[in-house]
């Protein structure tokens, strides 16, 4: 007997890390479940057309427009789970229809801005990111104007104490060899730049509504305590589990309830020990830069983040040293003229941002620096 709270689910992005794992979610939950949805790349299309078989959705489909589509089919929850810009149309299809987001795609946020938050209504952006869905169950805890600050937790990635000097020669091999998270590509290497981090403060801003200088970023290797809220007391609560995406992609496709049995605890029956670390923004100036953009506003964070895809995919080539990743972004932050921008922004405004920065990042890696 099929359940009354049972959800109908489409999944952006079904062949990736964050899709695989929502679709384990599914299989080991299909009375609370049901994928009516699948939309992929193509970049592995045996791993796709398996899911396909498998969950035998009522829409599937590769490509930006399918994922376009099935985000505006009827559905109780939409994951959009891509990875980088190419996630933000999908995102404003899924709002338009009214469907609940559960949102993985941090940049189509962070790039889109207030195109996507004013197609949202209360309650209808689920964040999936560890660090936001932390912030979320936190802020449970407290009343909105009893909120000091948000602090996100940061693992520091390969690289934490290491000099800027350190850093000039490192391979992409190093920086995909992430010590507590298995993730994608793209995401693994913004963790060894802390762009991705950069991005996330950003997104916490948009998500919450807080003002970005009461979002701070504290360093905690292990990645057990995955964010906190301070409150006006001087209390802090913080979400802590092991390093699971599990966790906050169920919770993300449940909200508010919570998926028994997702993942398992943390084992309080042996030794604990969490040390926190301040951030490092000379070796790793991605944040303050990430700040910067949020600050100035407007589609200067559509720039920061597809300048920032244009740099790890040279770097990733080889074209590019690992430090230069996030000066290069600085430099075309730099060239954009923010000031030309509409205030009100449209969603073709983003777009031709992100079109502009894409090439005048090419235009800089040419020579190669």
């Amino acid at each position: 007997m099929t359940s009354p709270d049972r959800r109908d689910v489409v999944v952006l992005g079904s062949t990736g890390s964050i899709g695989t794992q929502a679709l384990d979610v599914v299989r080991a939950n299909p009375d609370r479940f049901r994928v009516v949805g699948l939309t992929a790349g193509g970049s592995q299309p045996d791993l796709f057309e398996a899911q396909v078989a498998e969950f035998a959705p009522a829409f599937s489909g590769l490509g930006e427009e399918a994922s376009v589509e099935a985000a505006a089919l009827r559905a109780d929850v939409v994951l959009n789970g891509i990875t980088g810009a190419v996630g933000l149309r999908p995102t404003v299809a899924a709002l338009e229809a009214g469907n609940t987001l559960a949102l993985a795609n941090k940049e189509s946020l962070i790039m889109g801005g207030s195109v996507v938050t004013s197609r949202a209504a209360e309650g209808q952006i689920v964040p999936v990111d560890s660090e936001h869905s932390a912030l979320a169950q936190c802020l449970r805890g407290g009343r909105a104007e009893e909120v000091r600050r948000l602090v996100l937790t940061a693992s520091g990635g390969p690289f934490r104490g290491r000099t800027r000097d350190d850093l000039a020669d490192v391979t992409p091999a190093e920086a995909l060899a992430h010590p507590t998270w298995d993730m994608g590509p793209v995401v693994t290497i913004n963790s060894a730049t802390l762009v991705n981090k950069g991005l996330e403060v950003i997104e916490a801003h948009l998500l919450f509504d807080i003002p970005m200088d009461r979002i701070e970023v504290v360093v905690h290797p292990t990645s057990v305590v995955h964010s906190m809220v301070e409150f006006t007391d001087g209390s802090t609560l913080a979400q802590a589990s092991p390093p699971t995406m599990l966790i906050p992609i169920a919770l993300g496709m449940a909200w508010p309830d919570r998926v028994p049995d997702t993942a398992p605890p943390v084992d309080w029956t042996q030794p604990q020990a969490w040390e926190f670390f301040p951030l490092d923004d000379e070796a790793f100036p991605a944040v303050r830069l990430a700040r910067e953009a949020g600050a100035r506003g407007g589609t200067a964070p559509a720039v920061y983040n597809a300048a920032n895809e244009v740099c790890v995919a040279a770097f990733r080539d080889g074209r590019l040293r690992f430090p230069a990743i996030v000066d290069t972004v600085a430099d075309v932050l730099t060239s954009h003229d923010v000031g030309s921008t509409p205030t009100d922004l449209s969603l073709d405004d983003v777009l031709a941002a992100d079109a502009w920065a894409r090439a005048e990042a090419h235009r800089l890696l040419e020579p190669t620096r």
